[in-house]
């Protein structure tokens, strides 16, 4: 139900690009993500709050993709089962 759709995937010279379309429950309607090896380089929302977007994505760069997920898996937004956060943990977890 609060599944993210993968859209596109490739990997060229050890970097994995990968765009998920996320949940209706969600205000973002896209995630772009970057990643080499198990560390994220970058992620980059289509629509949502754009400063709380912005603010994720900052804080994921860098980071192993399994540590973000265990910070935002399951964060909520307003009773709504799922957030922009959790759709990332999401997509995270498919790659």
């Amino acid at each position: 139900m609060y599944d993210v759709t993968l859209i596109s995937d490739t990997k060229q010279d050890g970097i994995r690009k990968a765009s998920f379309q996320t949940c209706a429950e969600v205000c973002s309607e896209q995630i772009d993500i970057e990643t080499e090896g198990d560390i994220i380089r970058r992620v980059q929302y289509t629509k949502g709050c754009h400063g709380n977007t912005q603010g994720i994505a900052k804080l994921c760069e860098g980071r192993k993709v399994s540590d973000v997920i265990a910070r935002l898996e399951g964060i909520d937004c307003k009773g709504r089962g799922t957030s922009c956060p959790d759709q990332l943990a999401r997509a995270l977890k498919q790659l």
